[in-house]
């Protein structure tokens, strides 16, 4: 093998590892990387069954915190002070 095709593997090798490694660091700034629950997630719902049983809770979550928000919000629109 010719020294000038050995320096144009080494050159054209270093540029794509330069490349990906651009890569990967732009990924972890901007947070690519950061899901903190899908792992966690993936190990306690390991069916279908556990993950829709899952979404259910948390949406049934969401509605109560939302009658909760609506019924403080009628509270203190109905509130009269003590004479």
């Amino acid at each position: 093998m010719s020294s000038s095709i050995m320096a144009l593997m080494i050159g054209v090798s270093t540029f794509l590892g330069a490349l990906g490694l651009i890569a990967l660091i732009w990924g972890i700034r901007t947070g690519q990387f950061d899901d903190q629950s899908k792992f966690i997630d993936g190990a306690r719902f390991d069916n279908e069954e556990e993950l829709r049983d899952a979404i259910l809770m948390e949406e049934k979550q969401k509605r109560a915190k939302a009658k909760s928000k609506l019924e403080k919000a009628e509270r203190e629109k109905n509130y009269r002070p003590v004479d």
